[in-house]
């Protein structure tokens, strides 16, 4: 087998070298993506780049399409069969890349993984948590009991990528970067892969599901804004996710490119250090002259509030996003079920920022740190700076610091920041980022895997728990709905506002775009017109 490895290996790799060739392009296709890609366990690391390619190695029990709604994957049907029981009926005749076949007790190993992943930055923990048993009642099914009705079980398993019982009952996430247990039921294989530049992949010509476009496909990782799209030009890549906004009117001109665009699930929000309390320091806030103030201003609302109606939202999408954004109050857009309607984007008032700083007792204001990475998100060193700067209009004077998302990351995570830009990918139910975002931390029930600003607000915390046991859908979204206002009033984060997703591509290809934004293998084909 090993040997056999090797060989393929080999292969693959000399066939990447001709890939620019005319012959080769329609068995082959470069793509290169903005954000690396930190692990190839699908299950140590909740980001989008790692979900994406997950989604190209592994399978889910749903699956869901370009606008994000559910569909059969490795799951072709499920129901409660009590009001605390949910039955999934496997898909049969499934096999894992290394021919082991997939059962039920596949499904019933990766749950109880899911909270048991060393040192995984953002866990994937919420999606078991509330799972109290699991049954099996035969190889193609399977019951899920909970301690109380969870309707958003289904939902919670869109997140959850299956692994293989035998193949990865050891398996450490290092196994999986290095390749030798990136192994699932996905339409593509892995082999080989270089962390943080580019992975190979080989057609899984046994999958289940529609067979993948390409035989082979190369996902390179090109941080670099400018140094993406020349690769697009000059022909080395054939397709890019994150189409630097500055690029975009020359690339709409282009008869050589084609792009791909739709309004996403992404949030770009500011988040706020709620961990130290009132009267300690905040790591990267002083007085006026550099020294410690002695008290944390971000635990007073009012401060939160004028930080917010600080910010010039549509400045920002104009004139840093070059239109390629919608301003944003919340987590979700406009359309979406659990959107909460009287939430709007916060009017710019700058007036109005001072006079709420001095009621909270910074009159002349302070000074303070914005942190964020460079490499991540669309414009986000240039976001940064303009917060910075409009900050720094209503005196609270504000230096800014980009770094590499694998560098700024890590020390997100460990609340080492006052003030921090990142973004979410969320799905349409409001109570994705609620239990991932703004929930109290809480390792029990999974919550708050992503909370870097350690948020807690026992009544959002409440109502979230009552909507995750309502059966009753309408009264569980307004639950939903009602947890985010609270969270709105209460500027838990500052949202900035919601990309747009946009993919630029040679002609001869076609794309799916999707509103989670992640850029796939499988959603790349070659376009009809060129065939």
């Amino acid at each position: 087998m090993k040997g056999n490895l090797r060989k393929l290996a080999l292969a693959a790799s000399a066939a990447f070298i001709g890939l620019s060739a005319p012959g080769a392009m329609a068995q082959s296709v470069t793509m290169a993506v903005a954000a690396p890609v930190t692990s190839l366990d699908p299950h140590f690391h909740q980001l989008s780049p790692n979900n994406a390619v997950a989604d190209t190695i592994f399978d889910k029990l749903l699956n869901t399409d370009s606008k994000s709604n559910n569909m059969p994957g490795l799951a072709l049907s499920w129901r409660a069969v009590e009001p605390n029981v949910w039955e999934f009926k496997l898909r049969p005749n499934v096999r894992f890349h290394n021919g082991n076949a997939f059962t039920a007790e596949d499904v019933a190993f990766t749950l109880q993984r899911l909270p048991n992943v060393p040192n995984s930055p953002s866990s994937f923990a919420a999606y078991s948590r509330p799972i109290q048993a699991i049954e099996i009642v035969d190889p193609l099914t399977i019951r899920f009991r909970t301690a109380a009705p969870h309707p958003l079980l289904p939902l919670d398993m869109t997140n959850v990528r299956i692994l293989d019982r035998e193949t990865h009952q050891n398996a450490t996430t290092e196994d999986f970067n290095a390749g030798r247990a990136a192994i699932g039921t996905g339409p593509y294989r892995v082999v080989s892969h270089r962390s943080g530049d580019r992975i190979e992949f080989e057609r899984n010509d046994n999958y289940w599901g529609d067979r993948a476009p390409f035989q082979r496909v190369l996902y390179r990782m090109i941080t670099n804004d400018a140094a993406r799209t020349a690769a697009l030009l000059a022909g080395d890549v054939e397709f890019i996710d994150q189409v630097p906004t500055s690029d975009l009117a020359k690339l709409r001109q282009d008869n050589r490119i084609a792009l791909s665009e739709t309004v996403g699930l992404r949030l770009i929000f500011l988040g706020l250090d709620h961990l130290r309390q009132a009267n300690e320091n905040s790591p990267f806030i002083t007085d006026n002259d550099g020294k410690p103030l002695g008290k944390n201003p971000l635990q007073d609302v009012r401060v939160r509030r004028a930080l917010s109606i600080a910010i010039d939202r549509r400045a920002i999408v104009d004139r840093v996003m070059e239109g390629a954004a919608v301003p944003a109050g919340q987590f979700l857009p406009e359309g979406v079920y659990t959107h909460v309607p009287d939430v709007t984007p916060p009017a710019f008032d700058a007036d109005a920022a001072r006079r709420l700083l001095a009621e909270a007792g910074y009159p002349q204001g302070f000074r303070i740190q914005l942190n964020g990475p460079n490499d991540r998100y669309v414009n986000d060193a240039r976001i940064i700076q303009a917060v910075g700067q409009m900050w720094t209009r209503i005196g609270v004077r504000t230096t800014v610091e980009a770094q590499p998302w694998t560098t700024f990351i890590g020390r997100a995570g460990r609340a080492d920041f006052s003030a921090h830009l990142i973004g979410w990918g969320s799905n349409p139910d409001g109570s994705h980022p609620l239990r991932n975002i703004l929930a109290t931390q809480t390792r029990e029930k999974g919550w708050g895997s992503s909370n870097r600003g350690r948020y807690s607000n026992p009544r959002l915390d409440a109502l979230l728990d009552q909507s995750l046991v309502e059966l009753d859908e309408p009264k569980r979204v307004q639950l939903v709905i009602q947890a985010q206002r609270i969270a709105a009033e209460d500027v838990a984060v500052i949202p900035l506002h919601i990309q747009t997703n946009i993919w630029a591509m040679r002609r001869h290809l076609a794309h799916d775009a999707r509103n989670d934004e992640l850029t796939r293998a499988q959603d790349v084909r070659l376009s009809l017109i060129h065939i």
